[in-house]
């Protein structure tokens, strides 16, 4: 796949990026070169490969699902800066 002047002018308006026109041919050997790395990747014979979610396998730690302190509601709307009750008061977003 090669981008034209013109598909990098559309992306750019997409993207609401203002390219000047002077830029446009050189970003467009750019991004062909980047669409170029793409394409050879997707070459890469993956089977076999399992899908990961990082290249260090490790296990994430879990806790104990415990009640370490109790009504503590009263602490944390000090820090409010308005609470009707055991709640925090906002003001109306929608009108």
């Amino acid at each position: 796949m090669s981008l034209t002047k013109d598909d990098v002018r559309k992306i750019a308006f997409l993207a609401r990026i203002r390219v000047p026109e002077e830029r446009l041919e050189p970003m467009a050997g750019e991004l062909n070169n980047i669409v170029g790395w793409v394409e050879q990747l997707a070459e890469v014979n993956t089977d076999g490969v399992e899908p990961m979610t990082s290249v260090v396998e490790t296990e994430t730690p879990l806790r104990a699902d415990v009640i370490t302190q109790r009504a503590i509601s009263d602490k944390i709307l000090a820090n409010a800066p308005d609470g009707e009750g055991s709640f925090f008061a906002v003001p109306k977003v929608v009108e």
